[in-house]
């Protein structure tokens, strides 16, 4: 398993990053196209946050790390004007898809399922927040900081301690990141996916639309 309860409680129990030193990310592997559209289109353990009709021609699939930089600077930048152009428009159907790359991440992860629910667009507006704040509950004290920002959404301190302690949530995240990794040939954050094509990195908005336009006239 990537992501351990042990792992997890000490480095949630320690301030700044010293407290993820013994973490080991995901091993690299080679890169690789996803077998299919298909493998990317169900989702796993949890359910898909999904922005967008279901029945769009067009579905992007993003895998991020809530403490990857490039994935909180293409949520600033890149994002909005995906949403504006082509999920607001009803083109396009989004799917943000966890992949935390550390402990921290994963944190940040849980506690965005456990604000939002089954609440997709809330979700959502819990990871803007969070892309945002990266500095802030990175750099500082994770668990005072993702603390406040659960306060802040409406959740309780025993709620907040109640999920950054959930095994189960944990191991759904960790399950639906090994199967990323095993079968999708995800190995590094952002990675997104166009009806089943991968495009990794940072990309633009161009380079977003010279995917998507042609499959929107098809």
């Amino acid at each position: 398993m990537i992501i351990t309860r042990r792992a997890f409680t000490t480095a949630l129990s320690l301030t700044g990053l010293a407290a993820l030193a013994g973490f080991s990310p995901l091993r690299l592997i080679s890169e690789a196209f996803a077998q299919s559209a298909a493998d990317v289109a169900k989702p796993q353990s949890l359910p898909d946050m999904a922005l967008g009709p279901q029945d769009a021609k067009v579905t992007i699939t993003e895998y991020a790390s809530m403490t990857c930089p490039h994935c909180a600077n293409f949520n600033e930048t890149v994002f909005p004007k995906i949403k504006s152009a082509y999920i607001d428009t009803g083109k396009v159907r989004y799917v943000f898809r966890e992949f935390p790359l550390d402990i921290k991440a994963a944190a940040g992860s849980m506690l965005a399922r456990c604000i939002a629910k089954d609440d997709a667009p809330k979700f959502y507006a819990v990871i803007d927040l969070l892309f945002r704040q990266q500095n802030d509950w990175v750099m500082k004290n994770t668990t005072e900081t993702l603390t406040r920002i659960g306060k802040q959404a409406g959740l309780s301190q025993q709620q907040v301690e109640d999920c950054l302690k959930d095994q189960k949530l944990l191991d759904k995240i960790a399950a639906d990141q090994k199967y990323a990794n095993d079968v999708l040939k995800v190995n590094s954050t952002p990675t997104f996916f166009i009806n089943g094509e991968v495009l990794k990195g940072e990309t633009s908005f161009e380079e977003f639309s010279k995917h998507i336009d042609p499959l929107l006239k098809n």
